[in-house]
């Protein structure tokens, strides 16, 4: 099966904005446009992340090729919290961060553990695969939603705005990874649909819209779920799945790993703290040059992205 270069691009913008993200974009000049990307259009990217993810697992359909991707899966993620060890070794809570992941790296052991879920799962109805994600997916949000507003006792609300209780592989990979799996299953299509690009810039515009709203009415804390990802997530991966461009090459798919997974290590540096001008743009320069080097790295050493 050949791969599709637009999803491969995507993959690279959706890596991009996870870097944004973690930089809280304009947070200091202008507020209320930062957090509708941070907290809006920023958090479409791991959701589709694991859509695209979810599609491919369609094809795992056996115990040899579960234990082949749960290893990679797995083994990536270990050969990263290693590198990370650093940041997270002294943490007071090491269990709770070896099982949840270190910052940035929760996806690949959500993915992990979601992927054991759905796999336990698959042979079940469409109708109640989708009704499970719906429902997990919707009590990630009620939860996230009541921490924000501080409704409850001090107790409660620590409790609510502890990211790890709504933001795992229960609530958000496996909601997503099934969805994507789901349209491969029944082969969704929306190249048939004469206003499908109208359909995506509209979901896009819910996003902010659902983000200008949370600023306003609920929180200017950060938001890790919005309710229309749901919608956005696979509504752009199909948009983009439709605009089919056969590529061979693997290049591009690591890239956007490898800007993933190191960012944060330049991040942290003492170099880059120190930076006061150009902030983003040195960032960049540093960034993109370190990431093709990891891509030629892994060709070599295999198994780093």
């Amino acid at each position: 099966m050949g791969r599709n270069l637009s999803i491969d691009v995507l993959k690279i913008i959706l890596a991009f904005f996870v870097v944004f993200l973690h930089m809280n974009f304009l947070k200091e000049t202008y507020p209320l446009l930062s957090y509708i990307l941070v907290n809006g259009l920023f958090r479409v990217a791991v959701p589709v992340f694991l859509v695209i993810t979810g599609f491919y697992f369609f094809h795992i359909d056996n115990a040899k090729k579960l234990k082949k991707w749960l290893f990679r899966t797995f083994l990536l993620y270990a050969i990263w919290m290693l590198i990370y060890i650093s940041y997270w070794k002294d943490n007071d809570e090491i269990l709770l961060t070896i099982v949840f992941g270190y910052h940035h790296l929760w996806y690949l052991i959500g993915t992990f553990f979601s992927g054991l879920v759905l796999y336990l799962l698959r042979n079940q109805s469409s109708r109640l695969l989708l009704g499970l994600a719906m429902f997990l997916f919707f009590l990630g949000y009620i939860v996230q939603v009541l921490g924000n507003l501080h409704y409850l006792n001090a107790e409660s609300d620590s409790l609510l705005n502890d990211y790890l209780l709504y933001r795992n592989f229960l609530f958000v990979c496996f909601p997503f990874l099934t969805i994507g799996f789901l349209i491969n299953k029944h082969q969704i299509d929306i190249s048939t649909y004469k206003n499908s690009s109208l359909l995506v810039i509209l979901s896009i515009l819910g996003v902010i819209a659902e983000a200008f709203f949370n600023y306003k009415y609920i929180s200017s804390e950060s938001t890790d779920i919005l309710f229309s990802l749901i919608f956005v997530s696979p509504l752009l991966f199909l948009y983009c799945q439709k605009i089919y461009i056969k590529t061979t090459s693997k290049i591009l798919a690591s890239f956007s790993t490898a800007i993933y997974v190191v960012h944060p290590l330049i991040m942290k540096s003492d170099f880059y703290k120190e930076i006061e001008s150009f902030k983003i743009l040195i960032f960049l320069a540093i960034l993109i040059p370190v990431s093709l080097g990891l891509v030629y790295l892994n060709k070599k050493l295999k198994y780093l992205l």
